[in-house]
């Protein structure tokens, strides 16, 4: 025959349980919050919500609940009397319903309940890594401080990783100003030794070089579209432009008639300089 379930603690009763249950608890156990937490719901209901609170809080406020229960068995212990119970309930009620006590009657918001879950989550992965144990254990921060450090390791692979063709494009070939003549002579060896974005970046130089000088490639603010612009008949040049930005920017390979369409918008700019070398 099965024994019948205990009857719910008195309000008294569930305090000094409480009390008990976390009088001696480590500050990172929270197993004796958790156990205190359900003799207060269950003697108390919800008429404790600052203690409540801070039993639920991880990891659990022993200090300041450790104070509240006390203070709490002290009143329970002298009871105050008044001769007119209606008249102070009454009082109770208004003073409950200023506007500096609207928390304790809203719910948790959504904010707050998601806080809580991740603080839960967290530990539980302390308890399954360190065991139960009352010795110290390292605080949730702990986690936290690794969470951040393995999140910019990744940032850096990932910069790292996306620096390389584009860094590459935008970066001069020299620092200091070259001629049209020394990009297409570039361009023709990348071309023949099969780099044809390398080689299509050096035909823009020679042609941004053409258009706007000798130093443009290497120190203007302007963009290649923007130099381009400045050409008689800019949209001639579009063959040449897309490929290069595919490439450098969109991290695209450029095929073999796309490079030699390119080659030959290019190559009347070429005829450009030799005529005028």
């Amino acid at each position: 025959m099965e024994a019948d379930p205990l009857p719910p603690p008195t309000y008294v009763e569930a305090v000094r349980q409480a009390y008990n249950l976390i009088q001696g608890a480590s500050p990172s156990d929270s197993v004796p919050a958790r156990a205190a937490l359900h003799v207060m719901v269950d003697g108390t209901g919800g008429s404790q919500p600052e203690i409540l609170a801070d039993l639920s809080a991880r990891p659990p406020l022993y200090g300041d609940a450790r104070q509240r229960l006390a203070a709490l068995l002290a009143a329970l212990g002298h009871p105050a009397d008044t001769s007119d119970p209606a008249l102070a309930q009454q009082r109770l009620h208004d003073v409950m319903s200023m506007s500096r006590y609207d928390p304790l009657h809203r719910p948790p918001s959504l904010l707050d309940r998601i806080q809580r879950w991740i603080q839960d989550r967290i530990s539980d992965l302390l308890r399954l890594l360190f065991g139960n144990g009352s010795g110290a254990q390292p605080p949730a921060l702990w986690l936290y401080a690794i969470g951040i450090a393995v999140v910019l390791g990744l940032g850096v692979l990932i910069a790292r990783a996306g620096r390389g063709r584009f860094s590459q494009g935008l970066a001069a070939p020299s620092d200091r100003p070259r001629p049209p003549a020394d990009y297409f002579a570039e361009a023709d060896r990348l071309a023949a030794a099969g780099d044809r974005v390398g080689a299509i970046r050096a035909l823009c130089a020679a042609v941004a070089a053409t258009l706007a000088g000798e130093g443009s490639w290497a120190g203007s603010p302007l963009t290649v579209r923007e130099i381009f612009q400045r050409a008689p008949d800019y949209r001639s040049l579009r063959p040449l432009l897309l490929p290069f930005e595919a490439a450098v920017y969109g991290g695209r390979e450029v095929d073999k008639a796309a490079y030699d369409r390119a080659a030959a918008v290019a190559a009347a700019f070429r005829v450009k300089e030799e005529a005028a070398a």
